[in-house]
């Protein structure tokens, strides 16, 4: 028998790869002559990322209402806490897409020094989420008792790792051009 997490997971997921998996993305052909598969940066427009990331923000919100019951009044509260943390969030993600787009200009002639500049910058933006939940947990403890609370913040972080695994699978890795 599935649980209700477990069906939450394979939905976002099938959501994700469908959203991501044809916008952003690094797809394999063979490289003639050697018989290698070798990656392919595809690169999406700055109105497809846009898209999918409204889409992406819509999905997340509404796994988060199906997944965390609440009152109406507990809703109302979380929602304006939501939006606020959400648009933050916009703007530490709005870092991660540029990382993502420079990635995608510089592969395959990036050099030593900039691979190190590029995880660095990737890491202080994980960095960055990890605060701003951090930042909200009183603010969602207030509009949630505690273990809405908990579990708001473990959708939250679910649902970001599934999307920050999808994301990275569609990245080629630095090295894996030669």
């Amino acid at each position: 028998m599935k649980t209700r997490s477990a069906v939450m997971t394979a939905g976002l997921c099938a959501a994700l790869c469908g959203l991501v998996g044809w916008r952003i993305g690094a797809t394999q052909i063979k490289d003639q002559g050697a018989n290698n598969i070798a990656p392919q940066v595809m690169v999406a427009s700055d109105q497809d990322l846009q898209l999918l990331r409204q889409d992406l923000r819509t999905q997340k919100q509404r796994l988060i209402a199906e997944n965390l019951p609440m009152t109406e009044t507990e809703a109302i509260k979380l929602w304006a806490v939501y939006k606020r943390y959400s648009d933050e969030l916009r703007q530490i993600n709005d870092e991660k897409f540029r990382l993502v787009k420079e990635y995608g200009e510089q592969w395959g002639t990036m050099t030593n020094d900039q691979a190190l500049i590029y995880i660095r910058r990737w890491l202080e933006v994980d960095s960055q989420v990890q605060a701003l939940r951090l930042k909200y947990v009183p603010e969602v403890s207030q509009a949630l008792p505690g273990k809405k609370a908990a579990t708001f913040f473990q959708l939250d972080r679910r649902i970001g790792m599934m999307m920050d695994v999808q994301l990275a699978s569609q990245l080629p890795l630095v090295a894996g051009k030669r």
